[in-house]
């Protein structure tokens, strides 16, 4: 399949292509840096508790991980083109009633949405550069890819200081959302004139049983992290979360007798041998534990504790941005000549710029433009790693699983996500509430570099194995 699709496009309508899949990574990415400038002011204007405002971003996450395996799945049984087709349509309409709505619990709903639709549409996008390129122009396709998403983050933190501040036409907050619409229309209908259609597999269908198998344990692993703070850490919460470890074994199982069955598993079961691409899925999983987390933890700060307006906090993000797509550009040809040992590094720039951070902070209350200098460090190291990172992780993959492993490895990302901002923003509210918001910065801080330095352990693993 994977020849018969690269010989229907033609060399400049590939990059066409990509640039229709990296505009909706685009658009992805925005939506997910936008909502954290503008999760202080939703909070004050829809009334939201604690609870709810890390609910807004991470039952997003949790939408998106616990759907994505299937959404890429269904782009290997239906074809990346429809498939892609559908989610983009879908986060358009759900972007829409998240603007609307008019409750904490009716944006949590409506993010939920958004998310299950966003399923559908970003694991086609790995999945397309995967089948598209070859091995020469492969690099150079992630390298764009993590370019966009250096620059998803800083259109998403200027345009969400901008857009809370200007209040346009009275909109306030929720044109965070509607900005949304015109994208999604533009990229739907370019899809639609120059995607390659990708034949349906003949004879195959969505293992739908282990769809919802997998939605319930990875819902029950996952979720009580969202609510944990709020009753004390309850001990069923704990026995929720060994439930949904106890359902994904069980999922593994079921996939096996789909298998001997001469069913098509929602997961491609010759992943689970690959050694390389398992370890790289480790690393990827605690990377993105601190990504999201970071940022929102970073503004909560600025907000809260150094009292810093939405707009220049937004501004502080743009040259860590900037930083993040000078790595990427510069990640893919260091990558090509010295593999994973260049995203180690970039784990060690991280670490020094959290250190930087922590220094810079201590005892004053430091200046928006002293803040954005120092983390130009982080971004950079963030950079070096991203960019190439699912390129490294789906590197040994055959193209005939590349939706399913493009899932796999957005799924693991995902939830990497949705467990940082939920189990860090759950440890900066209470440090927060028992001293103060700079306390749980630190706390924060700390709990980054840990987790980084896991990611560098688990890239050096991998290295050892591809070697």
């Amino acid at each position: 399949m994977h020849q018969t699709v690269t010989k229907q496009v033609d060399s400049s309508r590939r990059w066409g292509v990509l640039a229709i899949v990296v505009a909706a990574q685009f658009m992805f990415g925005v939506d997910a840096f936008i909502v954290n400038v503008a999760i202080p002011t939703i909070a004050v204007d829809l009334h939201a508790t604690p609870a709810q405002i890390e609910s807004v971003i991470a039952i997003y996450l949790i939408a998106y991980a616990t759907l994505v395996v299937t959404g890429g799945r269904l782009g290997d049984i239906h074809g990346t083109k429809n498939v892609f087709l559908a989610g983009v349509l879908g986060f358009t309409v759900t972007s829409l009633w998240c603007g609307l709505a008019q409750s904490g619990a009716e944006l949590i709903i409506a993010r939920l949405a958004q998310g299950a639709t966003a399923a559908l549409m970003v694991p086609q996008v790995l999945a397309t550069l995967h089948l598209l390129f070859t091995d020469e122009q492969r690099s150079r396709a992630f390298a764009i890819y993590g370019i966009v998403l250096g620059l998803a983050g800083a259109a998403g933190f200027l345009l969400g200081g901008l857009l809370v501040t200007i209040d346009l036409a009275g909109t306030g907050w929720r044109s965070v959302f509607f900005v949304n619409e015109p994208c999604g229309l533009v990229i739907a209908a370019a899809a639609w004139r120059i995607m390659p259609s990708v034949p349906r597999r003949a004879g195959t269908r969505l293992d739908i049983k282990g769809s919802m198998v997998l939605f319930a344990g990875l819902l029950c692993l996952i979720g009580p992290l969202l609510f944990g703070h709020d009753v004390g850490w309850a001990p069923w919460l704990w026995a929720v979360m060994a439930s949904g470890g106890a359902i994904l074994v069980a999922f593994l199982k079921l996939e096996h007798a789909v298998a001997r069955a001469g069913g098509m598993p929602l997961i491609d079961l010759t992943l689970l041998s690959d050694t390389a691409f398992l370890r790289g899925l480790g690393a990827a999983f605690f990377f993105f534990v601190a990504n999201l987390s970071f940022y929102l933890v970073m503004t909560l700060f600025m907000q809260r504790g150094l009292k810093i307006p939405p707009l220049a906090a937004g501004m502080a993000f743009i040259p860590l941005a900037l930083a993040f797509v000078v790595a990427s550009r510069h990640s893919g040809a260091r990558a090509r000549h010295r593999g994973t040992k260049v995203l180690i590094e970039g784990c060690m720039l991280q670490i020094a710029g959290l250190a930087a951070l922590a220094l810079v902070t201590g005892y004053i209350d430091t200046p928006p433009i002293l803040l954005a200098l120092v983390m130009i460090i982080f971004g950079y190291g963030q950079g070096l790693v991203m960019a190439p990172l699912s390129g490294a992780v789906l590197s040994t993959v055959k193209p005939v699983a590349a939706g399913s492993a493009s899932g796999m490895y957005g799924t693991t990302a995902q939830i990497g996500n949705a467990a940082g901002v939920a189990a860090i923003g759950a440890a900066f509210f209470a440090v927060e509430a028992l001293q103060s918001a700079r306390a749980g910065f630190f706390v924060s801080l700390a709990a980054f570099a840990a987790l980084i330095t896991i990611c560098a352990a688990f890239l050096a693993w991998m290295r050892r194995v591809s070697a």
